[in-house]
C-alpha cells in the first residue's frame, strides 16, 4: 500500500470510532438512565483515546511526510484529504492523551451534573465541575497554541472553524455591534406600528408537536432511513455519518419555538446528508466548518422557515396539527409571530436581530475565561452586566443566564462565534441560491425544498472539506463572508416588508 492509502485507512478506522462515540452522546442526552453516567463517562473517553492514538501514533507522522513526497498521483480531492489529515494530526499532537482522556471524563461528569443544575438553578454546585473543565481545556488551549502558533482561543477556535481567527471575527462582530443597537430600536418603531400580534391558544401536546415536525422535516427532504428527531435538553445534532440524530425540546404552552428548533436542527441534518458519500470516513469528507454547518441550519430556520413564503404551505399543517382555525392562525398573523423582534434571555429562542448579540456575549466571555480575565465563580455577574449592556434586560436567575447553554459544560470553547458567522453566512449563501434559480421561492411555497437542496447539494454540501471556508464562499457567492448580505435580510424583512 502507498503511504496516502494506509493514511486513508487511519483515518478511516478513527472516523468509525468517532461514529461510535457520537451514537454513545446521543444515548446518553436522550434515553440513558442516570445511573449509568459514570460508566458512559468512561466508555466515551476510552474511544476517544483510542481515535487519537491512531492519529498520534508514530508512523501516523511517518507516513504523512512521506505522502508529501507523492502527490504527483493524487487527485484534487486526496490532495486535499492528506492537507485535511496533516491539520488534524497537528491538532490531535499537540495534546498528550491523558489530557485526551481527562478532558473526556470531566465534559461527560459535568454536562451530567449541568442537566440537574440547570433544572435547580443551582450555579454554585456546578460550579467546581466547570472549573475543571476549563482547566484542563486552558491545557489544551496553550498545548495547541504552540502547534498552531496562534493564541489560546484562536486554537480553540481553529478546531471548530479551520483558520478562523479572533482578528477577522473582530471586523465583523465590530460591525455588528454598530449597526445592531439602532437597528433594533428602529424594528421595534416599526413593528408597535402594525397590527397586533394574536396568539394561537395551546394547549399544544407534544406528541402532536412531533408529528407536525416529522411531516415539516419530510419536506425539506429529511432521510428517516439514515436519521431520527428525539427529544433532548438541548437540541441538537449528532450520531453518526449514515445515521444522523436530530433532537428538541417542546412547550405544550407555545409550539413555535419546539418547531424551529427541529426545522434549525434538520438543517444541520440535510448538510450531513448531502457530503459526498465516496469520501465518507475521510477528512476531506466532513463538514467544511461550523460556520458553514450553522449556516445550513440558520439558513432552513432562519432564513426560509421564518419567511412568508414557507407559512403558506405550512400554515394549513399547523392549523390541522392542532385542529385550530380562526384569525390568529392566518399566514400573516403567524408570519408577525415568527418574525416577531423582543429582546430574551434564552438564546436558543431568540430572534434574527437580537440573536448575534447573545452570541458576541458568549464570544466575549468565553476569551476572557481561556484568557484568565475572568474567574468562572465571576461568571454569573458578567453574564448579567452584559446583557444589559448588549440588549437592555437582565436574567432573574442563572437558568435563564449562564446555564442555558451546554456548551461550556460540554468542554466545547471557541464554538460560540460560529453560530453569528453561520448567520451571517446563511444570508449571502441563500441570497446567490435564489439569484441563481428564480424558482426555489415559489416551490417553497408549495411546501417543496427540492430546487433549495438540489442548489445547496451542488453548491456546499458536495465540496465537503475540499476548499477552504473563503475559497467555498467565493465559489458558491462570488464574494467573501461579510455583513452585507445579512445586515440587507434584515432590513427587507424587518422594515421593508420582505419576508
Amino acid at each position: 500500500m502507498s503511504a496516502y492509502l494506509q493514511l486513508e485507512d487511519r483515518f478511516r478506522r478513527a472516523a468509525l470510532l468517532g461514529d461510535a462515540e457520537g451514537i454513545l452522546h446521543w444515548d446518553m442526552s436522550t434515553m440513558m438512565p442516570e445511573g449509568s453516567a459514570n460508566g458512559r463517562g468512561e466508555q466515551l473517553a476510552v474511544l476517544k483515546r483510542a481515535g487519537h492514538e491512531i492519529i498520534t501514533a508514530p508512523e501516523t507522522e511517518s507516513l504523512l511526510d512521506e505522502a508529501a513526497e507523492a502527490t504527483a498521483g493524487l487527485d484534487e480531492w486526496q490532495q486535499a484529504n492528506l492537507a485535511e489529515m496533516r491539520r488534524n494530526w497537528i491538532h490531535a499532537n499537540a495534546v498528550p492523551g491523558d489530557l485526551v482522556e481527562a478532558l473526556s471524563k470531566a465534559a461527560s461528569s459535568c454536562e451530567m451534573e449541568w442537566r440537574r443544575a440547570r433544572a435547580e438553578n443551582d450555579f454554585p454546585g456546578i460550579l467546581p465541575f466547570l472549573e475543571t473543565v476549563l482547566t484542563l481545556v486552558r491545557e489544551v488551549a496553550a498545548a495547541k497554541s504552540q502547534a498552531l502558533d496562534c493564541s489560546p482561543y484562536d486554537a480553540l477556535l481553529d478546531e471548530y472553524e479551520p483558520g478562523g481567527r479572533c482578528a477577522d471575527i473582530d471586523v465583523l462582530f465590530t460591525d455588528l455591534r454598530a449597526f445592531l443597537p439602532g437597528f433594533l430600536e428602529r424594528v421595534r418603531q416599526h413593528q408597535a406600528s402594525e397590527p397586533e400580534i394574536l396568539m394561537p391558544e395551546g394547549p399544544f401536546p407534544v406528541a402532536a408537536q412531533r408529528d407536525l415536525g416529522l411531516k415539516l422535516m419530510a419536506g425539506a427532504g429529511f432521510d428517516f432511513n439514515r436519521g431520527r428527531l428525539d427529544i433532548s435538553l438541548h437540541p441538537f445534532c449528532g450520531g453518526a455519518s449514515e445515521d444522523v440524530r436530530i433532537t428538541s425540546r417542546y412547550d405544550e404552552d407555545d409550539f413555535t419555538q419546539g418547531l424551529m428548533g427541529v426545522m434549525h436542527e434538520t438543517g444541520h441534518a440535510l448538510y450531513e446528508f448531502g457530503l459526498p458519500g465516496d469520501r465518507r470516513y475521510q477528512p476531506v469528507g466532513r463538514a467544511r466548518s461550523m460556520s458553514l454547518h450553522e449556516s445550513q441550519s440558520l439558513l432552513v430556520e432562519m432564513q426560509v422557515c421564518r419567511s412568508r413564503a414557507f407559512l403558506v404551505s405550512a400554515a394549513p399543517l399547523m392549523r390541522a396539527a392542532f385542529a385550530a382555525s380562526g384569525p390568529a392562525w392566518e399566514v400573516d398573523n403567524l408570519s408577525r409571530l415568527y418574525t416577531r423582534v423582543r429582546p430574551g434571555f434564552i438564546r436558543v429562542d431568540a430572534d434574527e436581530v437580537t440573536y448575534p448579540a447573545h452570541v458576541i456575549l458568549r464570544y466575549d466571555l468565553e476569551r476572557a475565561m481561556i484568557g484568565g480575565d475572568l474567574l468562572p465563580a465571576d461568571l454569573p455577574g458578567a453574564w448579567n452586566e452584559g446583557m444589559q449592556r448588549l440588549l437592555g434586560i437582565v436574567p432573574k436567575t442563572d437558568r435563564e443566564g449562564c446555564l442555558q447553554d451546554i456548551h461550556w459544560f460540554d468542554g466545547a470553547w471557541g464554538y460560540f462565534p460560529t453560530y453569528t458567522l453561520g448567520a451571517m453566512s446563511a444570508a449571502q449563501i441563500f441570497a446567490s441560491a435564489k439569484a441563481s434559480d428564480a424558482g426555489i421561492v415559489p416551490a417553497i411555497e408549495k411546501g417543496d425544498f427540492t430546487p433549495l437542496m438540489a442548489w445547496l447539494r451542488a453548491n456546499i454540501h458536495s465540496k465537503g472539506s475540499l476548499l477552504s471556508v473563503p475559497d467555498l464562499m467565493q465559489s458558491a457567492t462570488g464574494a467573501p463572508l461579510s455583513t452585507a448580505a445579512f445586515k440587507r435580510h434584515l432590513e427587507e424583512r424587518y422594515l421593508g416588508g420582505k419576508c
